[in-house]
């Protein structure tokens, strides 16, 4: 059983992609000459040395082409709204919106339709992150324990030690996805913090798991030091400064947001807003809402090193860890292949036309898909976000869009390669998925004889009660509850529900003597439940 879907970035199965033309590789630093469509090789080190020339005029021949690839991709995928902005030095040369916000409605998507950007809030949390940094408030290399003397992990010395930049680079040792099912349990953000410390870790800063929870708390132990909630810092540092005016951290903010693009999923073939993900417990990891207007103000500020309208937003010294690789998070799989790397909340790779790209992608099951992609050399970034479960669509037009601007012409066909690796993401979960029950199953007990509180230090009390005839499984601090459906003997079914839970997924529950053990929840080897 897996531990955790990866549907808040996808950034192993995008990384895995792009290594077809990314890697790894230092990226430009501030004092960098000028774009190379006009600067000269001798003026570079060779570090910034690409392996293709970019004639002037390319960004604009490959914004052209973008009407077309968004056209084709939303007649072929039928996704309701997609919205784009393309920055190109200082300046926004493109921002558009596609469909609608919501099926069955004429609002349209256009250019300040507010998205929920799923892990897309990684990158935009970082860039908080770097101006506490430059403000000297913290450093990357700050304990989180100093911040949050109550948070404690498995092993005490790694407590001590783990930085506000071991938890945005993944390498806490935590496993991967670590908490996101205690929040699909109604736990909140204070209350899946603590919960970490009953999960076994792997080695430190030696290991990329990634997950939303560990890098959750190294942005609390900066809103901490800054005397702030992490939304009103994050107001304070960054959306504010930038006039970020469609831009929050709060969920009631973007559902009182009067152009809410809604999300969508699959039901039989047609896109229906038939969820809402609510991210609060874990907004610095998946929380922020934004339109691609707002978010090509961020990209302007990116790609002036931290600096907007003049203004210095971010010290170029303390966002350069963040956009640069700290970890490689998708080793070489041939000796001929290219690494993927992770920096402090960015994607960090290295193209096929040998350019250093920045990117990050964010996903949720119940509706959202965006990415973005950032060329330093070339003064280029590009934004997409949707209004429906992940497809691989945002990556596809990022994708062709950089290959078009490197390339002149589109040079992998990303459109299936994103497709494949999309496919199984939504697929239910559960050895009995697609089983019947056996013809000669035997009888369960007498109900009675499971009912209780079953104790278990990590998901907390499983409370098993009888109600007309049938079992109920309830759970979390909300008791979020679950039928028991008999199977065979002292294993019964239930359907699981929530962001890491696709439609169809089924989990066994396995009574031995006085104890329960739920398929669902034994991704980490703790989903056993003592009464």
């Amino acid at each position: 059983m897996r531990s955790g879907r990866d549907f808040l970035c996808l950034a192993v199965v995008c990384s895995t992609i792009l290594l077809v033309g990314c890697a790894n590789d230092n990226p430009s630093t501030g004092d960098r000459p000028p774009t190379s469509e006009s600067a000269p090789t001798e003026d570079l080190s060779p570090g910034q040395v690409a392996g293709v020339d970019v004639p002037a005029g390319r960004v604009d021949d490959a914004v052209g082409e973008l009407d077309g690839i968004v056209g084709e991709l939303m007649a072929s995928s039928n996704i309701p709204g997609m919205a784009v902005a393309v920055v190109h030095g200082a300046d926004v040369v493109y921002s558009k919106g596609f469909g609608v916000r919501e099926i069955g409605k004429d609002d349209p998507v256009d250019g300040n339709s507010v998205f929920q950007l799923a892990s897309m809030s990684k990158p935009v949390g970082a860039t908080v992150i770097a101006s506490q940094v430059g403000a000297g408030v913290v450093d990357w290399s700050t304990p989180v324990v100093s911040q949050l003397p109550w948070f404690e992990l498995d092993e005490p010395w790694v407590t001590r030690n783990i930085t506000v930049g071991d938890f945005y680079a993944h390498r806490s040792g935590l496993p991967g996805h670590a908490g996101d099912r205690l929040e699909d349990i109604g736990y909140d953000r204070r209350q899946v913090l603590e919960r970490l410390r009953e999960l076994p870790l792997d080695p430190f800063r030696s290991t990329y798991h990634y997950t939303n929870f560990g890098l959750t708390a190294g942005a609390e132990a900066v809103a901490a030091a800054s005397g702030k909630d992490w939304d009103t810092l994050s107001q304070d540092a960054i959306y504010g400064p930038l006039g970020m005016d469609s831009t929050s951290s709060s969920f009631s903010d973007y559902m009182g947001r009067s152009d809410r693009a809604v999300p969508h999923v699959l039901v039989d073939g047609e896109y229906q807003p038939k969820y809402q993900r609510d991210p609060d417990a874990q907004t610095p990891a998946g929380g922020v809402s934004s339109s691609v207007n707002d978010l090509a103000e961020w990209l302007k500020m990116l790609i002036a090193d931290g600096t907007y309208d003049g203004a210095k937003i971010i010290d170029p010294d303390a966002l350069l860890p963040a956009v640069s690789a700290q970890i490689i998070s998708n080793p070489s799989a041939t000796p001929d292949s290219r690494a993927g790397s992770y920096g402090y909340g960015f994607n960090v790779s290295t193209s096929a036309a040998g350019r250093t790209t920045v990117s990050h992608s964010g996903a949720f099951a119940l509706g959202a898909g965006t990415n973005f992609v950032w060329i330093p050399s070339l003064d280029v970034a590009v934004v997409v976000l949707t209004n429906a479960a992940p497809l691989g669509i945002a990556e596809t037009v990022t994708a062709e869009f950089a290959d078009l601007v490197q390339f002149g012409e589109v040079r992998e066909d990303w459109r299936t390669l994103y497709k494949n690796a999309f496919a199984g993401m939504s697929e239910p979960e559960g050895e009995l998925v697609g089983e019947t029950a056996p013809s000669n199953a035997a009888a369960p007990r007498p109900l009675e004889s499971y009912t209780g509180v079953y104790q278990n230090d990590y998901w907390g009390p499983a409370t098993v009660t009888e109600s007309d005839g049938k079992l109920v499984l309830a759970l979390g601090p909300k008791g979020t509850s679950y039928e028991l459906s008999p199977w065979d003997g002292d294993t019964f079914t239930f359907v699981p529900s929530g962001e890491n839970a696709p439609d169809g997924t089924v989990s066994r529950a396995m009574f031995d003597a006085n104890t329960v053990t739920l398929e669902f929840f034994d991704g980490d080897g703790l989903g056993r439940f003592t009464r």
